[in-house]
């Protein structure tokens, strides 16, 4: 072998050598830990804009919209059984994107939209006997897409739309059936945001205001009946640990909490975001995680059980008339990520 041959190896091999080194190197720094594993699908009709709380060891997923009519059924999901159950249909107006909250043993459901009029009516399922009462009207305007969590026996629900964006919040409490005013959100008024609860306290996250999508992020304390903004959720300051925070902001998103750590998947922004994120509330910081891997979507509905986060339905674009859904997904984050489960 001459010099020269020697040398166009040589090259070549120093070339290819860093070919590997910055590729390998990149994939392997964005690789995400979490994996998402289809489940039985949904019992029910397609639909998204659902409502979805968890009684107990049963998950419940209650109205929404399928592209031709809103919906009044409400379906029940054991975690121990693995299957669904239909249970008394909700008897007010069939509607969307209503709010909803759990008690130890009940439910609660109100507001919503039913295509053309918004409702502040408000009511109470017993999963135990099957049945729904009327109790007192929330006290706010008629809208949807509010947002609605329970802490210490006392449910909380508040921001929301229909000719205006409200942060106004108010809390019930089911042995009285009565409605007092609330401490009102801090920050942006905003309709269609998320909320996940963490060592008994409520962070809002998300949502839409003016065609916006804000990036204040907050907590609310029962204890002190106070609101905290916490790190927003946008590249908003010049240190580093939220350069990457690009895909957080959405509106019509789920959220679950899996061991003290709260999850976002599915929803928009401007466009389907199946973007997943992870959030520690001692460190007040976010981590992306492998995205959603079904079909994208919003207006999804989304529980967790048994430190078990499922997201399911939905609709598959930002319109209303576009493809629904009813796979079932279980995220599990700390799994490496498996395209072929």
């Amino acid at each position: 072998m001459n010099d020269r041959t020697k040398l166009l190896m040589g090259l070549s091999l120093s070339v290819f050598s860093l070919f590997c080194f910055f590729s390998c190197s990149d994939d392997s720094d964005s690789d995400l830990v979490g994996n998402w594993v289809r489940r039985s699908d949904f019992g029910g009709p397609v639909r998204g804009d659902a409502s979805c709380i968890v009684i107990g060891r049963k998950a419940y997923v209650i109205g929404g919209y399928n592209g031709r009519q809103r919906l009044n059924d409400i379906w029940e999901y054991s975690i121990d059984l693995g299957y669904w159950t239909q249970k008394a249909d909700f008897p007010g107006t069939a509607r969307n994107s209503s709010f909803a909250f759990a008690s130890e043993n009940k439910g609660y459901y109100g507001t919503g939209f039913d295509g053309v009029n918004y409702y502040n009516d408000f009511w109470e399922f017993d999963p135990d006997n099957n049945q729904w009462t009327q109790k007192a009207d929330f006290p706010g305007v008629a809208r949807h897409g509010a947002t609605a969590f329970y802490l210490d026996g006392i449910g909380y629900a508040g921001t929301g739309f229909n000719t205006n964006y409200y942060m106004d919040f108010y809390k019930y409490d089911p042995t009285t059936d009565q409605w007092e005013t609330s401490g009102s959100i801090q920050g942006t008024k905003r309709a269609f945001a998320t909320n996940f609860i963490i060592n008994n306290k409520a962070y809002i996250v998300g949502g839409l205001n003016n065609g916006a999508y804000p990036s204040d992020f907050w907590m609310f304390d029962p204890d002190t009946q106070t609101w905290e903004q916490k790190a927003q959720i946008s590249d908003k300051t010049d240190s580093d640990f939220d350069d990457d925070y690009t895909t957080i902001t959405r509106l019509n998103t789920v959220s679950f909490v899996i061991n003290g750590l709260g999850y976002l998947a599915t929803g928009e922004t401007g466009g389907l975001n199946s973007y997943t994120w992870e959030y520690n509330p001692i460190t007040d910081r976010w981590t992306e995680r492998t995205s959603f891997e079904g079909s994208a979507r919003t207006a999804a509905a989304g529980f967790a059980i048994d430190n078990r986060g499922f997201v399911l339905t939905g609709r598959g674009s930002t319109t209303t008339t576009s493809l629904y859904f009813d796979d079932m997904w279980e995220f599990k984050p700390r799994d490496e990520y498996n395209e072929y489960d």
